[in-house]
């Protein structure tokens, strides 16, 4: 039951309101400039593979520090709470976070990703982007904590990665089908991050209290 619990949080940690609005800007990333469907499914992977092997070895360590993160698991909350509220506000156009602008360019470049460069490009998502999806992923941690069991909480990580890496492959699956849909989210993005943004300010209260 708890596998099916992190799985499901994973799925929903792809529905997020900073993760959903990037998906046009990550996918067409991975499909380049020449719309190859063999290689925009690859480098998907890769971008998969990439934030998985580091959500596993923070299960990893959430399980071996059990005892500790449990304990703390009040501070942590309050800790992912505020980042998650800092990343509302930049959303919202309170704040402007040089580092998340970036992404928005990583378009320039898309040409170049190879495979290996797809798993690097997902593992600095999983550490930029980790706040982001808190809410969720810190409930995984704190299962895999509880768990103190080095390798179930692996395994439990490694459950919630498959769970927001499934819709990533399938959306680079269907690109052609959903190009209108993405068009659709570009001419309304300026509404949608703010909406995000609230959603965000809003769970990082939860979070916190």
């Amino acid at each position: 039951m708890d596998f099916f619990i992190i799985f499901v949080e994973g799925l929903a940690s792809f529905l997020s309101p900073c993760v959903l609005p990037m998906l046009p800007m990550y996918v067409s990333y991975f499909a380049g400039q020449d719309k190859d469907l063999k290689r925009t499914v690859v480098n998907s992977l890769g971008f998969v593979l990439g934030f998985t092997i580091i959500f596993v070895l923070l299960g990893v360590f959430a399980s071996t520090l059990g005892k500790l993160i449990t304990a703390n698991s009040r501070y942590i909350n309050i800790i992912f709470g505020v980042v998650i509220i800092i990343f509302g506000m930049h959303y919202m156009g309170v704040l402007n976070i040089k580092i998340l602008n970036k992404s928005k360019g990583i378009q320039k470049n898309k040409e170049k990703l190879s495979f290996f460069s797809a798993i690097l490009f997902g593992m600095i998502f999983s550490i930029c982007w980790t706040p982001c999806v808190g809410v969720f992923l810190s409930s995984a941690l704190m299962m895999s904590a509880t768990s103190q069991n080095i390798l179930k909480g692996g395994l439990m990580l490694f459950t919630y990665s498959i769970g927001l890496g499934i819709p990533f492959i399938l959306t680079s699956i269907f690109l052609e089908r959903l190009r209108n849909t993405f068009n659709h989210i570009k001419k309304h993005y300026s509404i949608i991050n703010k909406i995000a943004g609230i959603i965000l300010i809003a769970s990082g209260i939860m979070l916190i209290f």
